[in-house]
Parts: structure tokens; C-alpha cells; sequence
């Protein structure tokens, strides 16, 4: 028992820490451009997985023989360039439009990924759920009420960050793929620091950084870089040891909830009713889409 509720409480941590990092994105997007920022902050977050991965290497001895070890090695290099590249894509589609779009909007939004990883699946193969069906009229109804207005339709950059949420779901199915093959927490580092690589190319070619700015930004970097990637990341798998699939799920889900306080109370962001509404129609579509007792496999995190 005791297990299980500090295991709900790291979990509603790593959403609290999660929902929060869309207002660091968005602060920090006041002194840097965005492939500055994921540049930073994605080694930032390959450097605090290196404490992970060295605690589970030396916390048992290593009985691999080189054969395995060459095997892993290889998946481990698949698994962190493929779950890289589709991270680079979302984070990059994700960042240039924080510099338009609102932490809280942006953070529901980007939710939409836990409703395109059903979608995905089904289109390749697997058997449509209802809920899948429900969820997906429920998440336009609330994109509808969330994004369009009147005078002008659907901004262009509300349109980015649905695509961006779609390469987020991309980015799941693939972790799925290779989970089995690798150590999580050194995919996980891996495909960071492939970001990282990645994002510094376009840095230097759109962007002109300087050491100043990247200093003016160093909390919101070290807030994107450390405790969204290493700290939270950490507290996931934690909780998730202890804490069933669909009960973590829904926990997680707490993210874009605590992304729209964060814009109110630390942006002075506001909402419409109309707004409103639509966050309650995609929260409802993304708890529903999480409600498959059946489904056993484990969540993972963009971030």
C-alpha cells in the first residue's frame, strides 16, 4: 500500500513537472530561438540520465556475455537514432510554435498524442476499439472549440502543434518497438542527445545563439533540460512499477491540466469560455482513450 500511493504521488509529480515545462518553454523562447532552446535543453537531458544509467549499471553485477552485449548495443544505436529523429521532428514542430501559442493551449494540444497512438494502431492492423472511435470525435469537438475562431479559422500554428502531437505518437509507437530490446533509461539518453545533434545543425543554420542568451534562459532550459527530462523521467518509471497502466495513464493526464494553471498563474494566460470547453472535451476524449483495462503494455513520455 505504501508503495502504491508514493508511487501515485511521483506520478502526479512527473505531470505537475511535465504540465509546468510548456511555461518554461514558453519563457525561455524570450531570449533564445527554439532550436537553440531543445539544442540545450536536449543535452541537458542526455547529461542527467547519465546518473541513471550508472546506478542500474553498478546495482548488479553484469552477467551479459559479449554476444548479447554486441546485440543490445545495436538495437541500442536503432532504437535511440529512430526514437530520435521522430522526438526531433514533435519537439521542433512543438517549440517554434510555443513562441505563438499559449502554454495551456499548447499543452492540451500536444496531449492529442495519447489519442494518435490508438489511431495509429489501428491503422496498421490492429482491432478498432470504440473507444478509440469516441475519443477521436471528442478530441474535434474540443480542437474545434479550442482553436477555431470565426473571424480567421484555425491558426497556422495550432495546425503545427496537432502535427506535432501526431510525431509525438509516431515517436510512442517506436519507443514501444524497441522496448523490449533495450534499457529504457539509455534509449532514453541516446535519442537526446540525437535531438541535441540535430537541433544544433538547424541552431546554427536559422539562428545566431550567443552565450548571454542562453544564460538569460537558464532556468527554463535547466527546468526543459534536467528535471523534465532526467528528474521526471526518473519519477515515471517509478511510479509505473507500482502503479498499473490505465491508473498511471489517467495520472499522466493531469499534465495538460496543470499546463493551463501554470499559464494562468505564472503568464497571466486566460481562456473564453469557448476555450474552456474545448479543454474539457479533449481531456475527456484523452482519459477515454486511456480506459483499456486490457492493454498491459507500459506508457511512455515524449518529454
Amino acid at each position: 500500500m505504501k508503495n502504491k500511493i508514493l508511487a501515485n504521488l511521483a506520478l502526479l509529480l512527473t505531470a505537475l513537472i511535465w504540465g509546468l515545462s510548456f511555461v518554461a518553454q514558453r519563457e525561455g523562447m524570450e531570449h533564445v530561438g527554439p532550436f537553440t532552446f531543445n539544442t540545450v535543453r536536449s543535452f541537458l537531458g542526455g547529461l542527467s540520465l547519465l546518473p541513471v544509467i550508472a546506478w542500474v549499471k553498478f546495482s548488479k553485477p553484469d552477467k551479459r556475455t559479449k554476444r548479447m552485449k554486441k546485440y543490445q548495443h545495436i538495437n541500442l544505436a536503432r532504437a535511440g537514432i529512430g526514437c530520435g529523429i521522430a522526438l526531433f521532428i514533435a519537439m521542433s514542430i512543438q517549440q517554434y510554435c510555443m513562441q505563438y501559442a499559449g502554454a495551456g493551449k499548447a499543452g492540451f494540444i500536444t496531449a492529442l498524442y495519447i489519442v494518435f497512438v490508438p489511431v495509429i494502431a489501428v491503422l496498421q492492423g490492429e482491432k478498432l476499439n470504440k473507444n478509440v472511435v469516441t475519443s477521436v470525435i471528442l478530441a474535434v469537438i474540443g480542437l474545434y472549440l479550442l482553436c477555431f475562431k470565426p473571424e480567421s479559422g484555425f491558426e497556422m500554428n495550432d495546425l503545427f502543434l496537432i502535427a506535432g502531437a501526431l510525431f509525438y505518437g509516431i515517436h510512442i509507437l517506436v519507443v514501444n518497438y524497441y522496448s523490449d530490446r533495450v534499457h529504457p533509461a539509455k534509449a532514453c539518453c541516446v535519442q537526446f542527445f540525437v535531438v541535441g545533434f540535430l537541433s544544433m545543425f538547424l541552431m546554427f543554420l536559422f539562428e545566431h545563439p550567443t552565450i548571454a542568451s542562453i544564460i538569460s534562459s537558464r532556468v527554463s532550459i535547466f527546468y526543459a533540460g534536467v528535471l523534465t527530462c532526467g528528474i521526471a523521467y526518473t519519477l515515471q518509471i517509478y511510479g509505473q512499477k507500482y502503479t498499473p497502466p490505465a491508473i498511471a495513464s489517467l495520472i499522466l493526464c493531469l499534465e495538460s491540466v496543470f499546463a493551463v494553471l501554470g499559464g494562468v498563474l505564472i503568464l497571466n494566460e486566460t481562456m473564453i469560455p469557448k476555450e474552456i470547453a474545448g479543454c474539457f472535451f479533449m481531456i475527456t476524449a484523452v482519459i477515454l482513450s486511456n480506459l483499456k483495462l486490457e492493454d498491459k503494455s507500459e506508457m511512455k513520455h515524449p518529454h
